[in-house]
């Protein structure tokens, strides 16, 4: 469990909330609004309302004893600028701040984010990979080239088994789990056979994974 202090209640903020409190992390919630934070009061520790860009209001929370400082401020970034320098100045552990374009994730990283957001960059990239494959189910990014996916067995695959196929040596691509009905199988041998209502979760490049799949159509 961490202590998460998380600034701007918006629709991307809140969303934050929900998946932190899902996974039963202590929530302290910022915002100018009473009535965004009337909306997330069930699912955090404690609100307060405030404005993040006042240097004396932010030292009262006391920012360094979080694990993490999450600024989630969406509709002004001079805003969002100055409250990421101030978490950094007071001591924060951890600040992660939201961009919306390239220049903001520049100007963040300059100014006292240590990690940023980029969440439409992000989806972007996600739903080409994810839209753009006859068999990619999902996709996790590991680096500008690599990332984990969740694939579909191909037709041509059924029934046979993982060394029959031998796609790594073929095309670098490992596979790290075999999915069946929800039971995640990461004991991955030699003779496993795969089945029509198996996904596998596999390791590799994009590049690569065009390659093995394309071979297998």
């Amino acid at each position: 469990m961490k202590t998460v202090l998380l600034i701007g209640i918006g629709s991307f903020g809140k969303q934050i909330v929900y998946q932190l409190n899902r996974l039963g992390h202590e929530i302290m919630a910022i915002d100018k609004e009473e009535e965004k934070l009337q909306e997330i009061l069930p699912y955090v520790t404690n609100a307060q309302i405030g404005d993040s860009t006042n240097y004396e209001f932010l030292r009262s929370l006391g920012v360094g004893n979080f694990d993490v400082c999450i600024v989630t401020i969406g509709d002004d970034f001079q805003n969002s600028l100055e409250t990421t320098w101030s978490l950094k100045e007071l001591g924060a552990k951890l600040v992660v701040s939201r961009a919306s374009t390239e220049v903001q994730e520049k100007f963040l990283l300059r100014n006292g984010a240590d990690e940023v957001m980029y969440p439409e960059k992000q989806i972007a990239k996600w739903a080409a990979i994810r839209y753009g494959s006859d068999h990619v189910l999902d996709y996790v990014e590991l680096d500008d080239h690599t990332g984990i996916y969740e694939v579909r067995v191909p037709k041509q695959w059924v029934g046979k088994s993982v060394a029959q196929l031998d796609i790594r040596r073929k095309y670098h691509v490992n596979i790290l789990a075999v999915k069946n009905n929800g039971d995640m199988n990461m004991v991955i041998t030699p003779d496993m056979v795969l089945k029509q209502e198996n996904t596998m979760l596999v390791l590799g490049t994009y590049q690569d994974m065009k390659k093995c799949f394309k071979n297998a159509l």
